[in-house]
């Protein structure tokens, strides 16, 4: 007994995939390039750094990139370019501020071809009540809150499925 044709013919195609990598995007919004060093007691006092490396090693087969701006416009460019031409399968956005205040992200959110999982790193609901109205929520697949950093991972494995 050998091998037949069908079972040889199929190992070769297994050869000649390449598998494809999941790939998403985690983008951080105003004043998030300070995690580690900003208000610790709410944030933590681990770096995004960090975080990343801990996400990249726990999820070797997902391409996790990672892309930060204190500016509006720049958030939408990023979320355009991976939503649209960078064939991501997801973004992570951690808004910052311009959760409770864009609309502009809001409506850039909607028009993506991946889902956007909104993240907050404190219990925003804790906070502040301004904090407690997100602009971007309703055009986001979900939101996690709460967890601290982990929240980043909650929402990896999300996405994940």
């Amino acid at each position: 007994m050998g091998i037949s044709l069908n079972e040889l013919y199929f190992l070769y195609l297994c050869t000649q995939i390449k598998l494809k990598k999941m790939k998403i995007q985690i983008i951080n919004g105003p004043n998030l390039n300070l995690l580690g060093q900003r208000e610790p007691g709410i944030y933590g006092s681990e770096s995004m750094e960090n975080c990343l490396k801990a996400l990249r090693s726990r999820y070797p087969q997902v391409q996790i990139d990672y892309y930060q701006s204190n500016v509006e416009g720049e958030l939408i460019n990023k979320m355009q370019e991976a939503g649209f031409f960078e064939g991501y399968d997801g973004i992570v956005l951690n808004a910052g501020a311009y959760t409770h205040t864009s609309v502009a992200l809001h409506d850039c959110i909607r028009s993506l071809k991946c889902p956007v999982i909104e993240v907050h790193i404190s219990n925003v609901h804790q906070r502040e009540e301004f904090r407690h109205k997100s602009m971007i929520s309703a055009a986001c697949k979900g939101v996690i809150c709460g967890f601290g950093l982990d929240s980043y991972r909650l929402a990896v494995e999300a996405l994940i499925g």
